[in-house]
């Protein structure tokens, strides 16, 4: 990464966001530190189109039950995720608006692209 002058696109902070970002550094962290896992952030997209058990989510992120129970462990610890329990099912969703705008953020600048190519342009 350079370190020369910003690019002509950025924007960049106000001073106030800064020192606002400063004040909650580590939740910013720990929350960015959950989502830096292949596995986790998979979860985390399958829930941006809305509540899933754990079976759903076997399925269609294809990991096995130890290894789901444990990435799901990590993103409900960190507050990422919540639960709710039907029966003998546990459902799971994106626990707050800020995951949301992050979820949404990684969408347009990951797979927006992706999109772009599959639509031809």
């Amino acid at each position: 990464m350079s370190h020369s002058a910003a690019t002509p696109d950025a924007v960049p902070l106000p001073e106030a966001a800064i020192s606002m970002l400063r004040a909650s550094a580590s939740q910013a962290c720990a929350v960015l530190k959950a989502m830096a896992h292949e596995d986790r952030l998979l979860l985390l997209c399958q829930l941006t189109q809305g509540e899933r058990n754990v079976g759903e989510l076997e399925a269609l992120v294809g990991l096995h039950q130890p290894s789901l129970s444990q990435q799901l462990g990590v993103l409900r610890d960190e507050g990422l995720v919540t639960t709710r329990r039907e029966g003998k099912y546990i459902y799971y969703r994106l626990a707050s608006f800020e995951v949301i705008q992050i979820m949404q953020t990684l969408s347009e600048l990951y797979c927006g692209k992706v999109l772009k190519k599959m639509a031809g342009h």
